[in-house]
């Protein structure tokens, strides 16, 4: 019988491979089109990583929820507003330019 830490740590590997190789191959015209879902996406993780942040601390895995759920709310939170940032900068990159 396998471990389930091994089971979900290989889903965890595949996916950051898969991600990977999606992120990289998406052509430039479609960046901000990506970066939208990205951050739609990314707000979904951070409801479902608060919950595990509020997991009671019932049972042997309590704090390792809570780590683990504090951790995701971090990361999806910087990936939110990173994606902002950058959406924010490519739109100013079409703004016509002033003329003094």
């Amino acid at each position: 019988m396998v471990d389930p830490f091994v089971f979900y740590l290989a889903i965890f590997v595949l996916a950051i491979f898969v991600g990977y190789y999606v992120v990289w191959s998406v052509t430039p015209a479609l960046h901000t089109p990506l970066m939208a879902v990205t951050n739609a996406i990314s707000s979904v993780i951070i409801v479902g990583a608060l919950i595990a942040a509020a997991a009671s601390a019932a049972g042997d895995g309590g704090w390792m929820a809570k780590g683990a759920g504090g951790l995701a709310v971090a990361l999806a939170s910087v990936n939110i507003f990173g994606g902002f940032l950058v959406t924010q900068r490519m739109l100013a990159m079409y703004k016509k330019k002033e003329k003094k």
